[in-house]
């Protein structure tokens, strides 16, 4: 009778699940790679598709396609609810899957700091669904406000309120600005685009945290040159359909967007075991549970630690790389080797752009900013996309956009209907 080999499940397809189910390619194991879409998308361009820039295509590709070759992986379409740890056992809507490894990998979801009924009516960027649902609320607003006759109406319509001034909200007003003054500039008769108004609200002091003062003082100047109203040291609290209530005040808006926070999947809860406030699982130093060696959490999921101490951030090079230290070190295991070094994160610099033509790069020593940081944000983001054929229609297409100020995904599609205001 033939011995099974090791059966090995990586719960979501994202960037850390991915890498784990890569390395694991020479593994004597079965590799089962579970998550509740069809697709692996490249959430750093999902703005793109929220501002009609690339469609979702350009930016999300079929699993089983970038998996075809593995031939040990096996693709499955299903949701996780529960892991039974005792009986190594994870049960999804439809079956109950047997496991000797485990390695969740189900990223994270926006958080909205205990009132979940803002999430209606202010969407955050995290899946194709948010990103084709908020660029249809942008571009609904236009050709509402060209049909009104109100102007107190058509000013609520023809302002949008991004919540949160990191990368996302800082590359979500740029680009909305983007939209307004340039590309629909000369598409209306009864208003003006140009006359739109973007509000970026941050609580902190100051926008991007991460990159030292003087690129946030940059970024909020860049910003601001194009029409955007960055208010710092301001806090929501409340969201509604007419706005957004702040500590400095009332700001009606037609559109609202989140990009304020997130807090981790339920894993921690899947197990039963400890999370930190933003609910992401306590692992050891090889990233799996104390108490149980076999499973492995990694990427938004987990919270890992660098050597200085500081938690490892929440972007894709990161679970990249826990997901690549992880599968090496199944494999590794599956193959009768010892257990390896404990996981050292290496923190590959940090970038966020600002509009058509300009961006901000922390490479270690290396620091740029404006259109010298803007073409070495594009180059680094065509680098990490999948295939030769995905990365040529990106950059046909930025080219293309950046010489004739247009956006091409610019479609209204989907049945939700627009609300009244």
């Amino acid at each position: 009778m033939a011995l099974s080999v090791p059966r090995i499940v990586v719960v979501g397809a994202g960037f850390g699940g991915l890498e784990a189910a890569k390395a694991l390619d020479r593994a004597a194991a079965e590799v089962t790679v579970i998550d509740r879409h069809n697709h692996h998308c490249f959430q750093p361009l999902l703005y793109q598709v929220a501002t009609a820039a690339l469609s979702p295509a350009d930016v999300a590709w079929p699993i089983r396609h970038i998996l075809r070759d593995q031939r040990n992986a096996t693709v499955l379409m299903e949701e996780v609810v529960a892991v039974d740890a005792a009986r190594k056992y994870i049960r999804t809507t439809m079956n109950e899957i047997p496991y000797d490894y485990l390695v969740l990998a189900t990223g994270a979801t926006h958080s909205y700091f205990g009132h979940d009924e803002w999430a209606p009516v202010a969407p955050g960027l995290k899946r194709i669904e948010d990103a084709t649902r908020i660029r249809r609320s942008i571009l609904i607003a236009f050709e509402r406000a060209e049909a009104m006759a109100d102007r107190a109406a058509q000013n609520r319509l023809l302002t949008f309120v991004i919540v949160g001034g990191g990368a996302t909200g800082v590359e979500m007003a740029g680009a909305i600005a983007d939209i307004a003054r340039q590309t629909l500039a000369a598409d209306f008769r009864n208003i003006d685009p140009r006359a739109a108004r973007i509000v970026l609200i941050e609580a902190g002091p100051r926008l991007l945290p991460a990159f030292p003062p003087d690129m946030s003082d940059y970024v909020r100047a860049t910003l601001m040159k194009a029409g955007v109203d960055v208010r710092t040291d301001t806090m929501v609290t409340k969201c509604d359909e007419g706005g957004v209530d702040t500590n400095a005040g009332r700001i009606d808006a037609g559109t609202v967007i989140w990009a304020a926070g997130v807090v981790a999947s339920p894993a921690a809860r899947w197990l039963g075991v400890e999370a930190d406030r933003a609910g992401r699982v306590k692992v050891g130093p090889d990233l799996s549970l104390p108490d149980h060696p076999e499973i492995f959490v990694i990427g938004d999921t987990a919270a890992v630690f660098a050597s200085d101490g500081h938690p490892v951030p929440g972007i894709a090079p990161a679970a990249k790389q826990m997901g690549h230290y992880v599968g090496t070190l199944i494999a590794a295991r599956v193959a009768g080797q010892s257990g390896g070094k404990p996981f050292r994160y290496r923190h590959l610099g940090d970038l966020a752009t600002i509009g058509r033509r300009a961006a901000v790069v922390k490479f270690g020593r290396l620091q740029l900013k404006g259109f010298v940081g803007w073409v070495f944000w594009s180059v680094a983001h065509i680098y990490f996309l999948i295939g030769l054929r995905y990365r040529f229609m990106v950059a046909f297409t930025w080219f293309w956009d950046y010489l004739t100020f247009q956006r091409g995904a610019r479609l209204i599609t989907g049945s939700e209907q627009p609300r009244q205001k």
